[in-house]
C-alpha cells in the first residue's frame, strides 16, 4: 500500500496538494442532513436487530404481542428503517462515483474495491448477525448499481420503481426491496436532489403528506387483515416502505426547525460514523447479553434500555472522535483500502 493520499488523478503528480484541497472541499460541501438521516436510520436498525441478536424473543413466547414494546416495534419500527439505509446506500454510491471521477481516471475500479471491502466486512458481520445489511448491499452494488451507472437516469428511475413494486407484490418485501431502493437512491442523487435539499421544502412536505396518509391507510388494512393471510407480508412490506418515506421526509423537514440543531448534534455524528457504529453495536450488544441475562429471555424493557445506552455511548464517542479525526475508525480503513493509500486521519488544528 502506498503512503500518499488520494490524488485528483490517481497517478499524476501533486498528490498531497490535491488531496488537501479535496479534503477542505469535502468538509465544506458535506451534506449534513443526509448524515443525520443515516444516523436516524441507524437508531431504528439497532431496535430491529437487538431482539434477534440476543434471543429471538418474538419467536419464543405466544403472548409477546401483548407486551407494549414488541407491539410498538411491530407498528412503528419493523421494515421502516432498513429501506432508508438501502436508499442512502444507493445515493452514496452515486455521490462517491462522482467524487471519484473528479479525482481518478478509473472511478469504477475504486468503486469495485470499495464494494468488495464492504462485502468482506459484511461477510464477517454475518457470522454474528445473520441477515445483516452490508453483504447484500455490496453484492447488489456490484451486480446492479455498477451496471446501472452506465445507464441514463430515465432508465434507472422506472427500473427502480418497477423493482420496488415487484419486490412487494411478488416477494413480500424484505431484502427483495433492496435492488429497487438502491436504484432509486442512485437516480435521486443523479437528479441533484441531495445537493439541493435546502430548496425542496415544498416537495418534501408533499411526499411526507402522501406517505403519511398511505402509511395510516395501509397500516389500518394490515391490522384488520389475518396475520396468516396470503397477502399479509405484502401489506406489511407496503406499510413499511410508506412509513420509511414518511420518517425520512419528516426528519428532513424537522431538521429545518428549532429542533434541528439538537437533533443534528445527536444524529449527525452517528451517521458520519455509520459503518463503525453499525458493526460495533453488534459486538457491544452480544457482549452485554450475558451479564444482563438477555439471552433467550423476554426482558423487553432491559433490551430497549441496552439499545438506548449503546446509542448514547456511540453518540458521545462519535462526537469526541470526529472532533479529533476526519473519519471514523472503520470509515478510515475503508477509505484507505478503496484508494490503496494511507489517507491522513488526524485533523490539523492551527
Amino acid at each position: 500500500m502506498n503512503t500518499t493520499t488520494p490524488t485528483d488523478r490517481a497517478t499524476e503528480p501533486g498528490a498531497d496538494r490535491a488531496a488537501a484541497q479535496e479534503s477542505a472541499a469535502r468538509a465544506a460541501h458535506r451534506i449534513t442532513a443526509l448524515d443525520s438521516l443515516r444516523g436516524f436510520a441507524l437508531c431504528g436498525i439497532l431496535l430491529v436487530n437487538l431482539p434477534y441478536q440476543l434471543m429471538e424473543m418474538a419467536k419464543r413466547d405466544d403472548d409477546l404481542n401483548l407486551h407494549p414494546v414488541p407491539a410498538f416495534l411491530d407498528s412503528f419500527v419493523h421494515q421502516r428503517f432498513f429501506p432508508v439505509f438501502a436508499f442512502l446506500f444507493g445515493l452514496s454510491f452515486a455521490l462517491f462515483l462522482d467524487s471519484a471521477a473528479r479525482r481518478s481516471s478509473r472511478p469504477r475500479l475504486l468503486l469495485v474495491r470499495r464494494l468488495v471491502v464492504l462485502g468482506l466486512l459484511g461477510l464477517a458481520h454475518q457470522q454474528l448477525q445473520p441477515g445483516e445489511a452490508l453483504l447484500p448491499y455490496a453484492v447488489f452494488g456490484l451486480l446492479i448499481l455498477l451496471p446501472a451507472s452506465w445507464l441514463p437516469t430515465w432508465v434507472v428511475i422506472p427500473a427502480g420503481l418497477l423493482g420496488l413494486v415487484a419486490s412487494v407484490t411478488l416477494a413480500g418485501g424484505g431484502s427483495a426491496t433492496n435492488p429497487g431502493l438502491l436504484l432509486l437512491g442512485l437516480a435521486v442523487a443523479r437528479l441533484g436532489v441531495a445537493r439541493t435539499l435546502d430548496r425542496r421544502t415544498r416537495q418534501l412536505a408533499v411526499v411526507l403528506v402522501l406517505a403519511a396518509v398511505g402509511t395510516v391507510a395501509v397500516s389500518w388494512w394490515e391490522r384488520g387483515y389475518p396475520s396468516a393471510g396470503p397477502y399479509a407480508t405484502r401489506i406489511a412490506a407496503a406499510a413499511g416502505l410508506l412509513g420509511a418515506a414518511a420518517y425520512a421526509t419528516g426528519l428532513l423537514l424537522v431538521l429545518r426547525t428549532r429542533l434541528g440543531r439538537p437533533l443534528s448534534a445527536v444524529l449527525e455524528p452517528l451517521g458520519r460514523m455509520a459503518l463503525t457504529n453499525y458493526l460495533t453495536a453488534t459486538l457491544v450488544v452480544l457482549a452485554a447479553a450475558g451479564p444482563l441475562d438477555l439471552r433467550y429471555s423476554s426482558r423487553w424493557v432491559t433490551a430497549m434500555a441496552l439499545a438506548a445506552a449503546v446509542l448514547t455511548a456511540q453518540t458521545l464517542f462519535s462526537r469526541w472522535w470526529l472532533a479529533r479525526f476526519r473519519y471514523g475508525p472503520l470509515e478510515w480503513v475503508l477509505r484507505c483500502l478503496t484508494w490503496w493509500n494511507v489517507v491522513p486521519l488526524r485533523r490539523s488544528h492551527p
